[in-house]
């Protein structure tokens, strides 16, 4: 079964001022594709793990390639995190098996020369639901000055037999972190 990607979306935002002027201001970057549900129409699947093992490697690296474009280089990423949506059709563990394996975070974490487990969040939901996508330091997911949620909000999707998957990377601690 192959890739089919119908969109790719990208949001970045640069904050300067988050209650105080930052020292140098804090950027982070969602890319995310919209896919055919690899499983849609076939009712319940036993084993996942073939289509996973052909789409999540391709996907990770779309994505992760993409979103290191846009912060300017995988050395300026501090911190990373991964989510998913699948549409109506599909069940929860369509959208848990592309993101939750090596085969996805693998190029992710090469991408940005990291070492620690992406944190993720999964969800079945509607068209134009907002998914929310949590972050985390990229070798020390234990320091929680890097945890922050990034809102991603595409309109037109999921369809009812599509996945929503996202990467999503940032420049440093959220603004403000003080633990």
């Amino acid at each position: 079964m192959p890739l089919t990607i119908r969109k790719i979306c990208a949001f970045q935002e640069e904050i300067l001022i988050d209650q105080r002027p930052l020292a140098r201001p804090f950027r982070h970057v969602i890319v995310a594709a919209v896919i055919k549900n690899p499983w849609a129409g076939m009712g319940f699947v036993q084993d996942l793990k073939p289509i996973v093992a052909e789409v999540a490697p391709q996907l990770g690296e779309i994505l992760a390639g993409q979103a290191v474009a846009i912060m300017g280089g995988g050395d300026q990423v501090q911190a990373f995190g991964k989510a998913a949506a699948v549409g109506l059709a599909g069940e929860y563990e369509h959208a848990n098996a592309v993101i939750h394996t090596v085969l996805f975070g693998d190029p992710c974490r090469r991408a940005i020369n990291g070492s620690a487990w992406m944190v993720g969040n999964q969800k079945v939901a509607p068209a134009g639901v907002t998914l929310e996508l949590p972050m985390a330091h990229k070798d020390d997911a234990k320091n929680q000055n890097y945890y922050h949620t990034i809102p991603i909000f595409i309109p037109d999707a999921p369809l009812a037999d599509e996945i929503v998957v996202a990467v999503g990377m940032a420049s440093g601690t959220r603004p403000s972190a003080r633990l």
